[in-house]
């Protein structure tokens, strides 16, 4: 079972990437977070989430609310416990200092959300075969 995390602050778009997930024949489980404290909390197991599971896969929006996803990637991708976790930035930006600042801070690939939902089935579509089909990833149960 692939354990997806989604941070998006949109609910359209929370809804709309869970539909598009159902398209996918990969069981999975998506957690949704809708900002970037609380994403961080559940990824460190603090409090409520002290018995959450490891997602295989985070997709990230870049703009959301108490601590944006720049942020959010420049933490994760510098703690030693969650670095390893796949960041998918998944933003509506093409903005190119958007794209280059994601790389830096060591996002494992930029997608732009597509406007249309065939285009953006697809691109979920093609994320699973990649990420959760062509790719090992790591089991965390067996370095945690």
């Amino acid at each position: 079972m692939a354990e997806i995390m989604l941070i998006e602050d949109n609910p359209g778009d929370i809804v709309l990437t869970i539909e598009a997930f159902k398209e996918c024949s990969t069981p999975h489980t998506i957690t949704a977070f809708k900002d970037g404290v609380e994403a961080l909390k559940f990824l460190r197991r603090e409090g409520k989430y002290s018995e959450a599971k490891m997602p295989d896969l985070i997709l990230l929006d870049l703009n959301i609310p108490k601590k944006d996803g720049r942020e959010l990637l420049a933490e994760i991708k510098s703690d030693n416990g969650l670095k390893i976790i796949p960041i998918i930035v998944l933003s509506t930006s093409k903005n190119e200092k958007d794209i280059v600042t994601s790389y830096e801070l060591k996002a494992n690939c930029y997608i732009c959300k597509p406007v249309e939902l065939d285009s953006f089935i697809n691109i979920i579509l093609e994320i699973e075969r990649f990420w959760l089909k062509t790719v090992k990833l790591p089991d965390y149960k067996k370095i945690k």
